[in-house]
C-alpha cells in the first residue's frame, strides 16, 4: 500500500510517543515536525530520521506534499491547530480529549464536514483486545437489552507533575480545562459509549475532587486548579444508564473494572489503569446455571489476524488511522465518540459547580470557548 506522508505538531511527550508507534507502522512516513523548542524538535527530528522542522505551523501546513497532521499539544490548543489543518486542505489526527470543552469539539467536527476531511481522535482503549471481545458478544446478541454500564479509571497516587510524572501543564484548567476526568477518563467513558453504539446523553449529574496532600513546592509550581478524582451519573435515551468514577490518586488499592450490563448476559472488563489483576469476563445464565466464563484474548486476537481481512487496520489508534487513509478501512467515528464523551465530562464538571442534575441540551446551548489563540 501507498505510504502516507505526516507532519506531526508537537514534540513533547505525547508528540514523542506518537513517534514511537509510527515507527512501528511501515506505511507511515513523518516529513516533518512543528515545535516552538526549535532545539526539541531538531533533536527528535535527528532521532527518527525526520528531513523537516519548523517553528511556525503555518509552514508545515503550507506544503502540498503533505497529506495529513497529527496534533499532540495541549487540551485547548486543539481546535484552532485541528481547524487551521483541516482548512489547509490536511486530514487531522489529534490527540485526546477532542478539545477543552464540547463547544471547541463541535467546531472541530463541524470544520471535518465542511472541509470533506478526515478527523480522528486518539482513543486507545477502542482497539483493546478486551474492547473487541466485547464487541463481539455485544453484536452477538448475547447480552441482550443493555440497560446499564459503568467506566472506571484507577490510579493510586499518579497526579501529573506533583507525583512526578508528566508536566504542570497537565494540571492547570488554563491549558487542561480538567484533571483526572479528561485526561484519563475520556478514554474508559469512549470505550462505553463505543460499546454502547454512541447512545444520546439526556441528563447529567457529578462531583469532582481535589483532597489529597502533594508536595508544597510542586503545588505551588504547578498551579494545581483541577479535579483529583471525578464521579458521574448520565441518563440516556431509552432507559439506559452509566456511572463513572475516574482517578489520579485515591487511598485504595483498585477499582473494579468497567462493566456492561445486558439482560441476557454481562461484561466485565480490565480495568485501564495501575496495579489492577482483574480479567474480562463474560456473565450469563445457562440451562438454570449462573455461567461466568473467561475468554484467552491473546489466541482470539491471533486468530482474528489469521482470519480475517485488514485486521491489522485495528491494532492500535494510529494503525487505524493509516489504513483508513489508504482507504483499506472505513474509519470508525472516533470525532463523533469524543464529542459525545466531552458532553459528559462539560456535564459533570457543570453539576459539581451547580451541586445539581444539569441536561444535556442546555448544555449544548449553554457551552463556550476554552481555546488558546495560535
Amino acid at each position: 500500500m501507498r505510504k502516507i506522508r505526516i507532519g506531526v505538531i508537537g514534540v513533547g511527550q505525547i508528540g514523542k510517543s506518537h513517534l514511537q508507534n509510527y515507527a512501528s507502522i511501515p506505511d507511515a512516513e513523518i516529513v516533518a515536525v512543528c515545535d516552538v523548542n526549535e532545539q526539541e524538535a531538531r533533536r527528535v527530528a535527528e532521532q527518527y530520521g525526520i528531513p523537516s522542522v519548523y517553528t511556525d505551523y503555518r509552514e508545515l501546513l503550507s506544503r502540498d506534499d503533505i497529506e495529513a497532521v497529527d496534533v499532540c499539544l495541549h487540551n485547548n490548543f486543539h481546535a484552532p491547530m485541528t481547524i487551521a489543518a483541516l482548512e489547509a486542505g490536511k486530514h487531522v489526527y489529534c490527540e485526546k480529549p477532542i478539545a477543552g470543552t464540547y463547544f471547541d469539539g463541535k467546531r472541530m467536527v463541524e470544520a471535518a464536514k465542511e472541509t470533506g476531511k478526515m478527523l480522528h481522535i486518539q482513543l486507545a482503549t477502542l482497539y483493546r483486545k478486551e474492547t473487541k471481545a466485547a464487541k463481539a458478544l455485544i453484536d452477538g446478541g448475547k447480552l441482550g437489552n443493555i440497560y446499564h454500564a459503568r467506566s472506571t479509571g484507577f490510579r493510586r497516587r499518579n497526579r501529573p507533575f506533583v507525583d512526578g510524572y508528566g508536566t504542570k501543564f497537565f494540571t492547570k484548567k488554563e491549558t487542561a480545562t480538567g484533571g483526572a476526568l479528561i485526561d484519563m477518563g475520556v478514554y474508559h467513558i469512549a470505550q462505553m459509549l463505543y460499546l454502547l453504539d454512541l447512545p444520546t446523553p439526556t441528563r447529567i449529574s457529578g462531583k469532582v475532587y481535589q483532597e489529597m496532600d502533594m508536595d508544597p513546592k510542586r503545588r505551588e509550581e504547578s498551579g494545581f486548579d483541577v479535579e483529583e478524582l471525578a464521579l458521574g451519573f448520565v441518563k440516556f435515551k431509552n432507559n439506559l444508564t452509566l456511572d463513572i468514577i475516574e482517578s489520579w490518586s485515591v487511598h485504595l488499592g483498585g477499582f473494579e473494572g468497567p462493566s456492561i450490563l445486558g439482560s441476557k448476559g454481562g461484561i466485565r472488563l480490565p480495568v485501564f489503569g495501575e496495579g489492577t489483576q482483574n480479567k474480562f469476563s463474560f456473565h450469563s445464565t445457562i440451562c438454570d446455571m449462573d455461567m461466568d466464563s473467561t475468554v484467552n484474548l491473546d489466541l482470539l486476537d491471533y486468530r482474528w489476524h489469521n482470519l480475517r481481512e485488514n485486521e491489522d487496520a485495528y491494532d492500535s489508534s494510529q494503525h487505524h488511522w493509516i489504513a483508513a487513509l489508504q482507504g483499506r478501512v472505513e474509519l470508525l467515528p472516533t470525532a463523533d465518540i469524543a464529542l459525545k464523551t466531552m458532553l459528559i465530562s462539560d456535564g459533570i464538571y457543570l453539576s459539581d459547580k451547580r451541586g445539581e442534575e444539569v441536561s444535556a441540551e442546555e448544555l449544548e446551548e449553554i457551552t463556550t470557548s476554552t481555546s488558546v489563540t495560535i
